[in-house]
């Protein structure tokens, strides 16, 4: 099987996974998105900068840097939802970084936390999604 690189996660994310609330997502995919993500704000923000499109010079941020925002802020909130169904929890779990400090702290460590394997309430291991098919398993054992 080809490995995906970060950029096929972010496009998954984007193309594939839109708004898909439910499901699992694996660490790979989280983090391949929140890393290419990352780097094209940034490069909104600079964009709006160099065109001088910015909303004031005390906010560094202009049309550009919105409307990419707003395409992605669906997909962003469903990768990390899907995200914490791997770990077992439930997507309601993302207000808990509402909690300051501790909140945001503890949501970072189920995003860095590796996912149940085999099955669970929220689909199989996107890691390795036979692993807790009991039909596969009959006569393996």
């Amino acid at each position: 099987m080809e490995e995906k690189s970060i950029l096929d996660y972010y496009k998954s994310v984007i193309k594939d996974n839109y708004a898909n609330f439910s499901e699992r997502a694996r660490r790979k995919e989280y983090w391949g998105f929140v890393v290419i993500n990352l780097v094209a704000t940034i490069i909104a923000a600079i964009l709006d900068n160099i065109l001088g499109i910015t909303i004031s010079p005390e906010i560094p941020y202009g049309p550009i840097y919105g409307i990419y925002t707003l395409a992605v802020i669906i997909p962003s909130l469903a990768v990390a939802v899907r995200r914490l169904h791997d770990v077992g929890k439930s997507g309601w779990f993302l207000l808990i970084a509402l909690i300051p400090l501790v909140g945001a702290i503890w949501l970072l460590v189920l995003y860095f936390t590796d996912g149940q394997p085999g099955n669970n309430a929220y689909g199989p291991n996107p890691k390795n999604p036979t692993e807790g098919n009991e039909v596969e398993q009959i006569g393996t054992e």
